[in-house]
């Protein structure tokens, strides 16, 4: 039985749909999930990055697409009331409550699901008391384990949520979820060459930053 490790965060709604798909996604493969909480600002801010919906014309596409995508798939999503949000108490609640897939799939469609205001006290709290975390979702200790994951993400070249990480390899996106199936099958593409030769650095040219 092969590993498979989720890294995700509760504002993504490319995250909130792979989850939702994972599991027909992967029929008849043999896997067990590890379910990652990370903070996504956290990998912007390292790479140099602005989110898709801090350029207001790539937040209109994304959200559009993202609810096309739901339309296809059969899932059901609202966009909730405020978006971006603070998604730290609910990456730390999932962290203090599991986080397994009960966990996170309660966090994720309190964000995707309802149309309301994800960070709202009072609706944080109501799921807070269902969930029963065994940690204090505040304690420094939680927190610290939310930085380690995203730093250790970092580390191993986690660019964007969600991604898919499988013996060693980093599948990007929704649409990578038929390239991990394939992985787990066996696909002999694999063991090719094309995984190593087209993930390699390579001569090109380099956009100066505006300063």
């Amino acid at each position: 039985m092969k590993r498979v490790v989720f890294w995700f965060d509760v504002i993504s709604p490319f995250a909130y749909l792979a989850f939702e798909r994972l599991p027909e996604a992967l029929v008849g493969c043999s896997y067990q999930v590890d379910y990652r909480p990370l903070l996504f600002a956290g990998l912007l801010d390292s790479w140099g990055q602005k989110g898709p919906a801090e350029i207001e014309p790539k937040r209109a596409w994304t959200f559009r697409h993202v609810h096309w995508l739901a339309h296809t798939h059969g899932i059901p999503i609202e966009t909730p009331a405020r978006h971006p949000f603070n998604p730290l108490p609910l990456l730390r609640l999932a962290l203090a409550a599991g986080p397994n897939r009960r966990v996170c799939e309660a966090v994720l469609r309190h964000v995707w699901r309802g149309g309301a205001d994800a960070a709202d006290p009072a609706r944080l709290a109501e799921l807070t008391a269902r969930l029963a975390p065994a940690e204090d979702p505040q304690s420094e200790a939680v927190k610290q384990r939310l930085r380690d994951h995203t730093d250790t993400a970092l580390q191993r070249g986690i660019f964007g949520v969600p991604t898919i990480e499988l013996d060693g390899r980093l599948f990007w996106g929704l649409d990578a979820l038929p390239m991990v199936a394939a992985a787990l099958q066996g696909d002999p593409w694999f063991d090719g060459p094309a995984w190593e030769r087209e993930g390699a650095p390579r001569p090109g040219l380099v956009r100066a930053r505006r300063g």
